[in-house]
């Protein structure tokens, strides 16, 4: 059995603990399929803005979500498709529970 050094397991704790946060995966939920800014996102999963920021600031330093500013608004969207199977792929899982 191969395995993972020292700094990729704690690597892959520390993506793992991104998920542990329910707002967090509300949010990731709503990127699935399209942009939103916070506003919109804020209204979707029906918390405040500033609690929604505060979570995006912590996606966005786990390279989870990007970013695209237009003129004042700032509209977020899941990194890349490796976002979205972690997330289809832990749905799956709980439906099979």
């Amino acid at each position: 059995m191969n395995l993972l050094d020292e700094d990729k397991t704690i690597d892959i704790a520390e993506l793992f603990k991104i998920f542990g946060d329910s707002t967090r995966v509300k949010i990731i939920n709503v990127l699935l399929d399209k942009e939103l800014c916070v506003c919109d996102i804020a209204k979707a999963i029906n918390v405040s803005q500033s609690a929604v920021s505060h979570q995006l600031r912590i996606l966005k330093a786990a390279k989870l979500v990007k970013f695209r500013k237009v003129g004042n608004c700032i509209f977020y969207a899941l990194s890349d498709d490796h976002v979205k199977k972690i997330f289809k792929l832990g749905c799956e899982h709980i439906n099979e529970l």
